[in-house]
């Protein structure tokens, strides 16, 4: 599996740090104790700034001499586009519009900074920089935990993650992982978002500062879940209910949904019934599947989705597989399906997965 973890040529390292657990398929610095901010850009590769600069195309060819050579070509600037440029390697990372706005990699920084300026129990647990620079990520733990049970216990985190090729919005997020599996269980509630995202726009330094919100969405939805888990884990079901509601939960659509409820297995791709599969036997075979809390539970139903995407699921790289469980991907998009689902189970019992 590819790591795309950015390789810095003029400091011979790759931009990754971690606190404690080994980086990223070995690469990068692993540190003892949690860093400060200063410390941390450093870690990770990430004391570069970025610069929007003229874009330049070279003239059509003015004429041709005796020996047949292109003559009389210049650069032209191309109307509002700028490159963004990698200070540090000179290295282009993007082109962008006129309107768009850089946010430097220390005021990402900052946005935590202003956060725990007085909690001392807020602390940064990774950093990086993908590919050539253009994505940076950050990772903060929150104190506490959501606890599940009498021993089976959910961590908090802050992630942030912006790009400098105008390709994506800064996105914030509070991201809760369980300990025993690190299956990221992130989930909205009752129409409040665990995701807050913000455009490269000229008041983006403004609506950074606004984003502090992510604290309070991230202390409500850590009592909400705690309050739901717990439920859930009281709540018992049976093997071919958790097969069912993976196979609803796992669908492309609403047609392969259908198929399955009338028993049309033949119909539907063989990509999706291996998906299912593996999940169920995730579901069935898992260690972390065998705790009191998720042997035959609702919540154990809901881990098994999850855990599947974390541990099991084939992606192309790191980068890839954060992207689709953090912000917005398939898997995200995946597990809140089967959160609605576990939480209609909840509610309105067997009848919600109409199993034949």
């Amino acid at each position: 599996m590819s790591h795309n973890i950015n390789f810095n040529n003029v400091t011979g390292k790759h931009s990754f740090f971690s606190v404690k657990e080994k980086p990223w398929h070995n690469l990068g610095q692993t540190i003892s104790d949690y860093p400060t901010s200063a410390e941390a850009i450093k870690y990770a590769g990430l004391d570069y700034a970025v610069i929007k600069s003229p874009l330049l195309c070279q003239s059509a060819a003015m004429g041709i001499d005796a020996n047949g050579e292109i003559v009389g070509q210049i650069s032209i600037s191309v109307p509002n586009n700028f490159a963004t440029v990698r200070t540090d390697t000179n290295t282009i990372l993007g082109v962008v519009g006129k309107d768009y706005q850089i946010v430097q990699n220390k005021d990402a920084f900052n946005f935590f900074d202003d956060l725990v300026q007085d909690r001392k129990d807020i602390h940064y647990e990774t950093a990086g920089t993908l590919g050539n620079g253009e994505r940076i990520f950050i990772t903060a733990k929150l104190p506490d935990y959501i606890k599940v049970g009498k021993d089976d216990f959910i961590e908090k985190y802050l992630f942030l993650t912006t790009t400098h090729d105008g390709s994506g919005s800064i996105t914030a997020a509070f991201t809760p992982v369980r300990v025993v599996c690190q299956n990221t269980l992130n989930s909205a509630m009752r129409k409040l978002s665990n995701v807050v995202r913000i455009k490269h726009t000229s008041n983006v330094k403004q609506r950074l500062e606004q984003a502090h919100k992510i604290i309070g969405i991230s202390n409500e939805l850590s009592e909400q879940l705690e309050g739901t888990f717990n439920s859930w884990a009281k709540v018992r079901i049976t093997d071919g209910e958790v097969k069912r509601l993976i196979e609803m939960a796992l669908a492309p659509n609403k047609e392969t949904i259908d198929k399955i409820q009338k028993g049309n297995y033949d119909e539907v791709s063989t990509q999706y019934k291996n998906q299912c599969s593996d999940a169920f036997m995730y579901a069935m075979m898992s260690d972390t599947q065998q705790l009191e809390t998720t042997k035959g539970t609702l919540f154990g139903a809901y881990n098994s989705i999850t855990g599947y995407f974390q541990n099991v699921h084939n992606y192309s790289d790191s980068e890839q597989k954060t992207k689709s469980i953090i912000y917005g991907g398939t898997a995200s998009s995946k597990t809140q399906t089967a959160f609605n689902i576990c939480d209609s189970f909840h509610t309105n019992g067997e009848q919600i997965l109409k199993l034949n």
